[in-house]
């Protein structure tokens, strides 16, 4: 009995992954708004009503899509932060984010157009992602000597600037396309320091 109810979800979570990855092809072309459920069913290759054994709507299979893609990032940009000198974090930091575009374009593509579309609650979903990560470099930011007598607002703007950036250049990289990465992310480390030689004489 055990063995059939492990197959059935072993099957359920498969359906549910073909799903997203559909959904994911089909939004390189077009934003969640105007994606049909029975579009991406079709795709897999399955009924539309057992879309609903998965998600509740489209806006659910996007929140979903978006904690696929930006949650398992968390650890990832904690380690490209773990080194305390400037250069190092910039050039890991760019490092990630190039290599996220270059084997992810799709979720990179889905994040940065649906930050700001039509379908709230993945915008919600989105923005609170970047708000943990602007958490997390703020933290770390705390952590510093040089950031002695910083206000926790002080820390936290200068995360929100640092984490928009990413996307900036996340976004960047896709317009660009390969031939354009060098030129983009040479920009992305000039613009970083710049940010980090502004934190060092923000008390002044």
């Amino acid at each position: 009995m055990s063995h059939t109810v492990g197959i059935r979800q072993a099957q359920k979570r498969k359906t549910r992954q073909a799903l997203l990855d559909a959904a994911l092809r089909l939004l390189e072309e077009q934003s969640l708004s105007s994606l049909g459920l029975r579009e991406v069913t079709r795709t897999v290759g399955v009924a539309p009503t057992a879309f609903y054994r998965h998600f509740r709507d489209m806006a659910d299979l996007g929140v979903a899509l978006v904690e696929e893609t930006l949650g398992s990032l968390h650890a990832t940009i904690g380690e490209a932060l773990t080194d305390s000198a400037d250069s190092v974090r910039i050039d890991r930091t760019v490092a990630l984010i190039a290599d996220l575009v270059r084997t992810s374009p799709a979720q990179v593509r889905f994040v940065a157009r649906e930050r700001h579309g039509g379908v709230a609650p993945v915008r919600e979903a989105i923005a609170e992602q970047l708000g943990r990560f602007a958490d997390e470099v703020a933290a770390v930011f705390a952590r510093d000597p040089g950031s002695k007598g910083w206000s926790e607002d002080d820390l936290h703007m200068l995360a929100g600037m640092c984490v928009d950036h990413m996307v900036m250049t996340a976004s960047s990289l896709l317009e660009a396309g390969p031939e354009g990465e060098g030129r983009v992310t040479s920009v992305a480390r000039r613009q970083l320091r710049l940010i980090a030689l502004g934190r060092r004489h923000w008390l002044d």
